[in-house]
């Protein structure tokens, strides 16, 4: 029923296990790791022994990365030893640049998948990206955690997917909620039968209610993960449903996005994440997602803090299909074509599946298919251009704007 004993620790053992792991890591990132000399310069790791202890170091904000990056190549400085020793490298939109290490399960995932009912000799079809982004072998390297075998079957190309579906027969699906939907339906349409697949695990994206409905009529179990590609596995749902449970190994806090403080029991703020990798250790990782403490424990007798879920950004970069879309990027999107005076990047929520529009104000005859190519190149995801009238975009300093 649980991944590992410390799915049970009682809150002592967890704090125990958590500090030391602390301490341990800040020493070895101290020494190693160049951003974090600096940023936590004369911090002795012995005295940080509580969270109390934490909650008074800096923040690291994964907003500042891609200015980090530019100034120090490739990771800013954070890493804790050189990128030729990593395992992979990748590059996500941004550009942010994200390391994996060469230990197994580097980011955790197996915690999650195995919640969500994937054991050993499971099929489970992956659809997350294995393209620059980490996306696909964070979900691949948790399945293989499980004991599954992996289909790495990548984004798009639905029809071959189907077809790949039919042969192989996996009973578990690990990707996008939208991109499944769009599997099950095209299914029908063909006329294939698919039953066969029991289980998912949905990351990327919201997973509304009524689609998780939708998936339960099928005979789908899926429940969904929060993870980043820096910061590997943070929360899961179990099958208890109620909430998702903060992933052991990290240290998680909600605090004011003002200020790193943290927030009452309950109250909406920033999530914050301390990661002990020895190869790219966090701390104090501003992620820029909203949520609040769901208080108790999960009837699914796992004892860790539970939250609510994602609740929101703190600042305007938003994921859509995955992937993060920064500010600079629609910037980035605006300097290529000097025919755009002002944008705003505006997305919804269509049917269950994400969309982006870029609205532009400026020459009457401005091409938007070609700004939806520039959109497709900078942002690695497709996105429609529509020019609007001057003076429709309002002047409220919003870049992006998410409606979902």
């Amino acid at each position: 029923m649980f991944f590992d004993r410390k799915e049970q620790f009682r809150p002592y053992e967890r704090e125990l296990s958590l500090i030391t792991q602390l301490q341990v890591s800040l020493a070895h990132a101290l020494e190693h790791s160049p951003f974090y000399a600096k940023h936590l310069a004369g911090v002795d790791p012995e005295t940080i022994d509580s969270r109390e202890a934490l909650a008074k170091l800096p923040v690291t904000r994964k907003s500042d990365l891609i200015e980090l990056q530019k100034q120090v190549p490739p990771f800013g400085g954070l890493n804790g030893q050189p990128a030729g020793t990593m395992g992979r490298l990748f590059q996500s939109p941004g550009p942010i640049h994200e390391p994996e290490g060469k230990t197994k399960d580097w980011w955790r995932m197996g915690r999650a998948l195995y919640a969500a009912g994937f054991r050993e000799g499971d099929i489970v079809h992956n659809t997350l990206s294995y393209h620059l982004s980490p996306g696909g072998f964070i979900l691949d390297s948790g399945a293989r955690a499980c004991g599954c075998a992996v289909i790495p079957a990548g984004v798009g190309q639905t029809e071959q997917q189907l077809r790949v579906i039919e042969s192989l027969r996996p009973n578990g699906y690990a990707g996008t909620p939208s991109f499944l939907k769009t599997l099950l339906e095209k299914a029908d349409e063909q006329g294939l039968d698919i039953s066969f697949m029991d289980k998912a695990l949905v990351t990327g994206e919201g997973l509304p209610e009524a689609l998780r409905t939708e998936f339960t009529k099928r005979g789908i179990r899926c429940v969904q993960a929060y993870a980043t590609a820096d910061a590997g596995l943070i929360a899961y749902e179990s099958e208890a449903q109620e909430g998702m449970i903060a992933a052991e190994d990290i240290i998680l806090e909600i605090v004011k996005p003002e200020t790193g403080d943290p927030v009452q029991e309950g109250e909406v703020g920033e999530i914050l994440v301390t990661v002990f990798n020895s190869e790219y250790p966090l701390f104090r990782f501003a992620t820029g997602d909203l949520t609040a403490v769901l208080p108790g424990r999960s009837p699914c007798g796992r004892t860790n803090m539970r939250i609510r879920g994602w609740m929101g950004r703190a600042d305007q970069s938003t994921k859509v299909k995955g992937l993060f879309v920064h500010p600079c990027q629609i910037s980035e999107v605006v300097q290529k074509h000097p025919e755009i005076n002002r944008a705003r990047l505006v997305v919804e929520s269509i049917d269950s599946r994400d969309s982006m529009t870029l609205l532009c104000e400026g020459d009457a005859e401005m091409d938007t298919n070609a700004i939806e190519a520039t959109i497709k190149i900078i942002c690695k995801l497709k996105g429609k251009a529509r020019r609007v009238d001057d003076g429709e975009i309002v002047k409220d300093g919003l870049v992006i704007e998410d409606l979902r």
